[in-house]
């Protein structure tokens, strides 16, 4: 069930397209996520969160990069959502993203699923 894209903004190196699935909101970044545009994704989470929506997943399948900046962002949003009784849920991340989270240890403190999918699956329950 495909409700669409509700939302997108882009850089030159970085789209962020955003959907609602029930009581989930799927937020896709694809490209680089770093100092400069870190912003992009941060915008459409903080969106979310004021708008209602405490379970948020991100699909990092299309994210080729991510430093330090980005991890915050996620970071922050998983406090913001997690205030508000639900959390953050990482899916389908690649290796070179998935080794920042490990080297951080940041990959403790959130909820990774192999799929958006399965992470969608994980909250219906």
């Amino acid at each position: 069930m495909d409700h669409g894209t509700v939302g997108s903004a882009q850089s030159g190196r970085l789209l962020v397209e955003v959907r609602e699935e029930g009581s989930s909101a799927v937020v896709t970044p694809a490209g680089e996520l770093d100092h400069h545009t870190a912003d992009l994704l941060r915008e459409p989470l903080d969106d979310l969160l004021d708008k209602g929506f405490s379970r948020l997943v991100v699909d990092c399948s299309r994210l080729e990069f991510c430093d330090s900046t980005g991890l915050n962002v996620l970071l922050g949003a998983r406090l913001k959502a997690e205030a508000a009784g639900g959390g953050v849920h990482l899916a389908g991340m690649q290796p070179v993203v998935a080794r920042v989270f490990e080297i951080t240890g940041a990959e403790a403190v959130f909820t990774v699923h192999d799929s958006v999918e399965a992470a969608l699956a994980d909250g219906a329950g």
